[in-house]
């Protein structure tokens, strides 16, 4: 059996490949999509032995590969299962796409008592073009400080980066793999009997959400369209709060709030109360929002409740970039809205755990006084931080067109194994709706 305590070759170990150690890696839950299954082809054809866990249908339908493990078990069963999996395929490392999942906060425990490392897909801390590959854990479980002066410290020891391609990334890609993935799970429900889905909602009922949705897509472009000219025309002043998904585990476990409506009740209250009369604030739906909740009228009834109305705005599309550019500032829970913010300068508060909520990055002041003195990111501090995360653990790349999943793929493998490859491309264009 090999030896599971051995240290990972990974970020910042220098080997060549004829150094690089084959392992056996277990693959838990992924993206819904071919991710894994492509991250597992890489992985094979550099030489290491590849299994993957399937808890569901549409794990299923996306894995299609050899060594493929059905598990029907209950999650009170699952951590003696897994410890199994690790002894019976000898195991040295695990990888898995968020390290808030049901399944995966008790594997992670074990694999940290065992010594084994875990490899944390996740989407990008800093958006466009990149994605999150981080040891350990990632956002509110970064082992990454929270102290300026090593970011600065530790980034100047570190050569400088290319700027990363663009990448494009396809809604209707997006929605369709979720679509199908969703599909085979429901279908298959009668066979992994035992299934939960992370989510608050049957795929059902976010099935119907979607599809509602996407028949006042064009109503709500035009809509988007017109409320962005008519903020560009006036020139008044707004604050922009990005919304976030109800369902993302970044609110529920590292954030002092149980869902997105009591975080919009606290920050249309504080605007009321104590925003310049001049300003407005600016509610923007997160792009992958399925439609359960109307959060347009959640807004308006908020904003009429609080005296406010006729000062806050529902962005239900657009390009955040228009948006956030001449935004006085942001108002985040722990998005990675806020990084690109940051990275314009705009000023940013976080109102929960955000591995970029650092002194002389985000304001730290508090919401209250935010709106009258946001104080806008120290550029160096900044730009040290994102040079740290680019060597620790970001990689370029998308998971939704093919040109940016190849790239992530050739990257992770790379990563993996302790070599980098550097970045080839200079920036063509820009493709996030985020």
């Amino acid at each position: 059996m090999q030896d599971l305590h051995a240290s990972p070759i990974f970020p910042g170990d220098e080997a060549s490949l004829a150094e690089v150690q084959k392992r056996n890696v277990l693959m838990l839950q992924g993206l819904m999509g071919p991710l894994f299954r492509r991250f597992g082809q890489g992985l094979m054809e550099a030489g290491h032995r590849v299994f993957k866990v399937n808890f569901n249908g549409g794990d299923r339908l996306f894995w299609g590969l050899p060594n493929g493990i059905d598990y029907c078990g209950s999650l009170e069963e699952w951590p003696q299962a897994f410890a199994s999996l690790l002894r019976e395929h000898d195991i040295t490392d695990v990888t898995l796409f968020g390290d808030c999942r049901d399944h995966h906060v008790p594997a992670i425990r074990i694999c940290r008592e065992l010594g084994i490392p875990v490899h944390v897909f996740e989407e990008g801390y800093i958006r466009p073009d990149w994605v999150t590959l981080e040891l350990g854990g990632v956002n509110g479980h970064s082992s990454l400080p929270r102290d300026p002066a090593w970011y600065r410290e530790t980034a100047a020891a570190l050569p400088a980066i290319e700027q990363p391609a663009r990448f494009t990334a396809s809604f209707r890609r997006r929605a369709t793999e979720g679509l199908l993935y969703n599909a085979a799970d429901v279908l298959t429900r009668w066979y992994y009997r035992h299934w939960n889905n992370h989510r608050p909602w049957h795929p059902v009922v976010e099935g119907v959400g979607w599809l509602r949705k996407l028949r006042r897509q064009k109503e709500r472009d035009t809509f988007g369209e017109e409320l962005l000219a008519r903020l560009k025309a006036s020139e008044e002043p707004y604050f922009l709060f990005p919304l976030q998904l109800d369902s993302d585990a970044q609110i529920r476990l590292h954030s002092p709030f149980a869902g997105i409506l009591p975080a919009l009740h606290l920050i249309i209250e504080s605007f009321a109360d104590y925003a310049p009369n001049d300003v407005r604030l600016v509610v923007k739906e997160h792009p992958l929002d399925n439609g359960v909740r109307d959060w347009q009228q959640e807004t308006a009834d908020l904003a009429d409740r609080f005296g406010v109305g006729d000062r806050v705005d529902y962005l239900p599309s657009g390009d955040i970039v228009c948006i956030a550019q001449q935004a006085r500032g942001i108002v985040t829970i722990n998005s990675t809205s806020g990084t690109f913010g940051l990275s314009m300068g705009v000023p940013v508060v976080a109102l929960g755990h955000a591995v970029y909520d650092i002194p002389d990055i985000t304001y730290q002041g508090g919401l209250d006084s935010f709106w009258r003195d946001p104080v806008p990111p120290d550029a160096q501090t900044f730009a040290a931080f994102r040079r740290v995360l680019v060597d620790r653990c970001l990689i370029p790349g998308g998971f939704f067109s093919e040109d940016a999943l190849a790239n992530v793929v050739r990257h992770a493998v790379e990563r993996f194994e302790g070599r980098r490859l550097p970045t080839e491309r200079e920036p063509t264009h820009s493709a996030s709706a985020y």
